[in-house]
């Protein structure tokens, strides 16, 4: 049995974590292939790729129909979104000629980005691979929406709780003002569902621990009984 994504299971086909973090970024944070200016102003593509000038919308592979976009056409087209009244809906920026990046690249850039997040996390939890698929898929989000100063600094009490493996506590501390109460909600069901498994995993060693000493009882009764 051969899995090339994610892990396989019985024939079934389990997604990452790093998988399921992607799918629910593009679910919150949107997905747009075309250049739009977000709720601050701020030149955006893809899933939130905030483009601070012309020169980083350049270093992207942007398609003019199904041909690769020159320099000159990318720099015209960020210049003319630039332009744009903010605070409208990113179909707002598009016209027959906008520029657009292929999923692929909208994919590989998002996991670059998670890859980078992920290295910010280990430098301040030094366990973050042993931590649970939900603790990390929250901490991503969380990153992801604020950026690591914004995370390790503007949440301490959370911090801390990811520190001490007090799922609990990381639950009650990770609130956001901001993103949608369903994703709040979601960030707050992922450090939650770490409780639930750490009660399952000590369920599951204390029957064990049962189970070998009346293994070692029985053995004993019936030495004596011989």
């Amino acid at each position: 049995m051969r899995c090339r994504i994610g892990t396989c299971y019985a024939g079934a086909i389990v997604a990452t974590y790093l998988e399921q973090s992607l799918t629910k970024l593009k679910e919150f944070e949107g997905c747009v292939p075309w250049m739009y200016r977000d709720t601050v102003g701020k030149v955006t593509v893809g899933v939130g790729l905030m483009l601070p000038d012309a020169k980083a919308a350049q270093a992207l592979p942007f398609f003019l129909g199904s041909r690769v976009a020159t320099p000159e056409e990318i720099a015209a087209e960020y210049a003319r979104v630039d332009a744009m009244t903010i605070g409208r809906a990113s179909s707002f920026y598009k016209t027959p000629t906008s520029l657009e990046l292929t999923q692929q690249t909208i994919d590989a850039k998002l996991s670059s980005v998670l890859n980078g997040f992920e290295a910010d996390l280990r430098t301040e939890f030094p366990y973050y691979d042993s931590l649970p698929d939900g603790v990390k898929m929250a901490l991503l989000d969380m990153i992801y929406n604020l950026g690591p100063a914004g995370l390790f600094k503007g949440f301490p009490h959370l911090v801390v709780a990811v520190r001490t493996g007090s799922w609990a506590q990381a639950a009650e501390h990770c609130m956001r003002r901001g993103p949608s109460p369903a994703r709040n909600s979601w960030t707050r069901e992922q450090f939650l569902s770490a409780v639930v498994g750490t009660i399952k995993a000590e369920a599951e060693d204390w029957l064990t621990r049962i189970s070998h000493r009346l293994r070692q009882i029985g053995n004993n009764l019936f030495n004596r009984s011989r």
